[in-house]
């Protein structure tokens, strides 16, 4: 069997080009590296870091954000309204204000059992932790030591993505929010 040409540097930039504009969810330069083959991640990530220059430099409309330990191909903020206006966000998808609370709970305190976000919201939580687990957005990560072992719940890559965060480090820091 003969060995394989090794692509050239234009035709790896295609395909990562092709492989970011096609998913619809963050993709890791390990991911990329494994689809196009016969690369590895310093390679892949040198390939983003010139695909970002030349988006900037060309003043493209979209660019490459990293999100959730992966990279995807986004519009830029500044085209957020007419965007809007194509897309129909159905009611379903939007998260009520008790699931918003509960989730912003879950996310500065994790890993945090349920009596803990009843505690602080004053009021029962299990629904809005299961459609919160439902969706995606929210996951167990384990058990707790205490008398019973309640569920311990966490934060998900897929909030990351749903909020275009890195990790959950990016959170606002609590003084810095604005109480109305």
């Amino acid at each position: 069997m003969e060995p394989l040409e090794k692509r050239s540097p234009d035709d790896v930039k295609r395909i990562v080009e092709a492989v970011l504009f096609a998913v619809q969810e963050p993709i890791s330069a390990r991911k990329l590296s494994d689809i196009v083959g016969d690369t590895d991640t310093k390679e892949i990530q040198e390939v983003i870091r010139q695909l970002r220059e030349e988006y900037d430099t060309h003043d493209r409309v979209f660019q490459i954000e990293e999100i959730a330990n992966g990279f995807q191909l986004l519009s830029r903020p500044e085209y957020h309204e007419w965007i809007s206006k194509i897309r129909k966000k159905s009611s379903d998808g939007k998260l009520s204000q008790p699931a918003l609370e509960t989730l912003a709970i879950i996310a500065y305190k994790q890993p945090i059992i349920r009596a803990d976000i009843e505690a602080i919201r004053g009021v029962q939580s299990g629904q809005m932790i299961r459609t919160l687990v439902e969706r995606g957005l929210v996951k167990i990560t384990g058990r707790d030591e205490v008398l019973g072992r309640p569920l311990l719940y966490g934060t998900t890559t897929k909030f990351l993505d749903h909020f275009g965060l890195k990790s959950t480090k990016e959170l606002p820091k609590v003084e810095d929010l604005e109480v109305t």
